[in-house]
């Protein structure tokens, strides 16, 4: 197998498991689960900026750090137009999904469906097609924060971990594969929240969310380094190290402007 087979070959695997989590992470994202509970501790019940504050987040937080690992091995081998051009493409079947999810929501049920077996563990009915529709159903502002909060956050984490390659260097992979991630997160955090809830959810509840979702992204991103250079590892193996060099340097020459 030549060495431009191996490298198709390797971006397809990538963007496979780059576009599987990133969709699914926004279908399960309509769950909200508790941090504390799942780890076993009560609510924290943080008091700031006058609003409660509990380590609430979304499901879809459990798969996302798959996306930064996958996004920083894409970024490192084949640079900017890489991850440019996987971040529209998953952008593009994101909404796609939602489409065809609000296109199923107007689709009348059928009776029996309605009927069958909609019992909770209590023995209490409950409408089978509300629930698919509340659950599945979001609005139309969260999914354009979403989106918008996604693609611009990929510009910033790829210019940031390419600015920070020229720094140091094909070494220190950690910093910049976790530099980046800090960075873009940010401004993720805060991007979505606003697009979506600015003027349903007061200033400091957005800011009080955005922090906490941010905690937990900062938490996971420096507890992922590992799995990062495992990534490295296996592909530098795959590719041979030389080819694997080569290839990552020619991704950062090919990565200098924001857009």
């Amino acid at each position: 197998m030549t060495l431009d087979q191996k490298k198709n070959r390797l971006f397809v695997i990538l963007a496979g498991i780059f576009l599987t989590n990133a969709i699914m992470a926004e279908m399960i994202g309509v769950k909200i689960f508790s941090g504390e509970q799942t780890l076993g501790f009560q609510p924290a019940h943080l008091n700031f900026l006058g609003f409660t504050m509990d380590f609430n987040l979304t499901a879809g937080a459990v798969i996302w750090p798959v996306v930064f690992i996958t996004s920083d091995l894409i970024n490192e081998y084949f640079g900017k137009p890489g991850v440019k051009r996987i971040s529209y493409l998953a952008a593009f079947f994101i909404a796609y999904s939602f489409v065809v999810i609000f296109l199923t929501i107007k689709l009348p049920p059928a009776q029996w469906w309605l009927d069958a077996n909609n019992l909770d563990a209590q023995g209490h009915y409950f409408n089978m097609d509300f629930a698919f529709n509340k659950i599945l159903g979001q609005g139309q502002r969260i999914i354009i924060g979403s989106l918008a909060a996604f693609l611009v956050s990929q510009l910033i984490d790829v210019f940031v971990f390419q600015k920070l390659r020229k720094i140091t260097g094909p070494r220190l992979l950690w910093l910049r594969a976790t530099g980046s991630t800090l960075v873009s997160q940010f401004i993720d955090s805060f991007v979505v929240l606003y697009i979506a809830f600015f003027g349903i959810f007061s200033g400091e509840q957005i800011i009080a969310i955005g922090i906490t979702n941010y905690i937990y992204k900062f938490s996971v991103a420096i507890l992922l380094t590992p799995l990062i250079y495992l990534g490295h590892y296996l592909i530098d193996q795959y590719l041979g190290k030389e080819n694997a060099q080569k290839i990552s340097d020619e991704a950062a020459q090919g990565s200098n402007s924001f857009l």
